[in-house]
């Protein structure tokens, strides 16, 4: 009699999992808050990131990751007038060479699904990611967080209706020490940091 109360409770208890499963199976996923998601996904490809409330975070932030780096007056790759003289007093050297210690550039958004950050002409011209410098300091804003590249693509167009910058491209591998798979190859490595400023 034990023994058929047994196999009585072992059925039991593998209908009530299989009804818990098919309960999950039908159950609308648990979706993150975008800013949540990039966060996540932009860590896990080893970006390091800063997140500021005001221009004074952004300022100490900056000057920590100089301090870090050891980048007091060394030469420095951008090619934004407004983002240089933002920066400026740091005692850098502001300048077009792509063989300076670090690239300094805003972008075009930040994209949430997989973490990486898209580039356009208008940050690095006509360069390849390869010829641009190893380390990256990006400054971005809250607002230009995006669920996925076709909603970064389609603002580049809505802003440039116009001229469409050329040379869009994204960066997503932030780790020098990764071993590569399949899906990394032929993509540049980026020390990349992400100062990124609350302006919602």
């Amino acid at each position: 009699m034990s023994l058929f109360k047994r196999l009585l409770k072992s059925k039991a208890k593998s209908e009530e999992k299989s009804k818990q499963s098919d309960h999950s199976k039908y159950f609308p996923e648990e979706k993150l808050p975008i800013d949540e998601k990039f966060t996540y996904n932009f860590n896990k490809n080893g970006g390091k990131f800063l997140y500021c409330e005001n221009w004074q975070e952004i300022s100490e932030a900056f000057d920590n990751i100089l301090l870090e780096n050891d980048w007091y007056e060394k030469e420095v790759f951008c090619i934004d007038e407004q983002l240089s003289e933002k920066f400026d007093g740091y005692n850098l050297k502001f300048n077009k060479n792509t063989q300076a210690s670090f690239f300094l550039s805003s972008c075009e958004s930040l994209v949430a699904n997989n973490g990486s950050i898209l580039l356009s002409s208008n940050q690095i011209k006509e360069k390849k990611l390869h010829e641009l410098p190893t380390n990256f300091v990006i400054f971005a804003t809250t607002s230009q967080l995006v669920e996925n590249i076709s909603e970064g693509l389609r603002i580049i167009k809505n802003q440039s209706r116009h001229s469409i910058p050329s040379n869009i491209t994204t960066i997503q591998d932030f780790e020098n020490d990764k071993e590569k798979d399949f899906m990394s190859y032929g993509s540049s490595t980026k020390n990349l940091y992400l100062l990124l400023l609350e302006d919602l």
